[in-house]
């Protein structure tokens, strides 16, 4: 092989493994898109749940507290 065709041929394979390394980290990238816009959601999910909670407590305790009151004559 000459000098000229083992140059096109190392900077053929360099192209080869360059294209293949940035294939590689887009599909990572991708796989860290994935998993963040899951485990945004996961939390979205838990805030809501949280927060559905604490409404529906408040409410109750507000609730008991509405009786306590009337039963105790502060309230009509």
């Amino acid at each position: 092989m000459s000098g000229k065709g083992f140059q096109g041929f190392k900077q053929h394979a360099e192209g080869e493994v360059q294209d293949a390394a940035n294939a590689l980290g887009k599909s990572a990238q991708h796989v860290v898109n994935q998993a963040t816009d899951a485990g945004q959601k996961a939390i979205d999910q838990a805030c809501k749940t949280v927060q559905d909670g604490v409404e529906k407590t408040t409410g109750q305790a507000s609730e008991a507290m509405s009786g306590v009151g009337k039963k105790i004559g502060l309230k009509k």
